[in-house]
């Protein structure tokens, strides 16, 4: 057994407590490679700053809250894993389990975004009616959970997040309280996803559950305040079918067997040196 040599420096507390940190925060991908959840992490810490801009902090907090729910399910997952504990798969699984009284860190996800999301749809500038508070908690919720579905390859959540972001952001009409906190969470998605999309192409970090479901928190967040009422429950209506299909489906084979979705899909990542299953995250 080897030891220090004498009189050479320890590793401060602090030292040892971030590189275990560190050593948490990374997961080895779907290609093979070890990437850091601290992308995730510092994408949370952006999309909460910049909605402090929205009307009042309450957002940022809402926000804040859902990113942690999801970083809570990163980084304790895998600790179950590790000590032999059964561990739960999609919304369907995640439900099952509490059904039999086990509260898995996807099902307090599962319950406590939605919390979230219609409390903030509650208290989001007017006009507002009580039925559309439900729908657009449920249309924020829905896309936290569609953009981590998608976060099985390198930057495919961000392809997604970007335009739509980039769109609502732009494209918004009104001047009035509501319309520009839309603007404002827009941004807020659209700043930190641009600035991880690199180092997720490049396999250098992962968003994973606590940046997926943050971006799409606010981009869902977003539209529920910049667009209209039919336009609203029409992708309400989009995003339940296609979490239902991801239940039956998987999103990866339906695009790899489609030549544009596929293209899109390569653009600007690494080649793959390693196939392994669908879920990229199990470490």
């Amino acid at each position: 057994m080897t030891s220090s040599a004498p009189g050479a420096a320890q590793p401060s507390r602090a030292a040892r407590i971030l590189q275990g940190l560190r050593l948490e925060l990374r997961r080895t991908n779907f290609s093979g490679r070890s990437v850091s959840l601290a992308e995730g992490a510092l994408v949370v810490a952006t999309v909460s700053s910049l909605g402090l801009r929205s009307s009042g902090r309450l957002d940022a907090g809402l926000l804040a809250g859902v990113g942690v729910l999801g970083l809570a399910d990163d980084l304790l997952e895998p600790r179950q894993r590790r000590a032999g504990r059964a561990v739960s798969k999609g919304l369907r699984g995640h439900l099952g389990a509490l059904r039999t009284g086990r509260l898995t860190t996807g099902a307090a996800k599962a319950l406590g975004i939605p919390l979230l999301t219609v409390a903030g749809a509650a208290a989001a500038p007017g006009p507002r009616a009580g039925a559309m508070v439900l729908a657009d908690g449920a249309l924020a919720a829905g896309c936290a959970n569609l953009a981590n579905l998608l976060d099985l390859r390198p930057g495919r959540a961000l392809k997604v997040v970007l335009p739509a972001a980039v769109a609502l952001s732009a494209l918004t009409p009104g001047e009035d309280t509501r319309a520009r906190s839309g603007r404002v969470l827009a941004v807020a998605a659209l700043v930190p996803a641009a600035l991880a999309l690199p180092a997720d192409l490049r396999e250098h970090g992962m968003l994973g559950d606590s940046g997926a479901n943050v971006l799409g928190a606010a981009v869902g967040t977003a539209a529920a305040r910049a667009l209209p009422v039919p336009a609203r429950l029409t992708l309400l209506g989009v995003v339940v079918a296609l979490t239902l299909a991801s239940e039956k489906v998987s999103f990866s084979a339906v695009i790899d067997s489609t030549p544009a979705l596929r293209a899109m899909d390569l653009l600007g990542r690494r080649s793959s040196p390693v196939t392994t299953g669908d879920d990229g995250r199990t470490p």
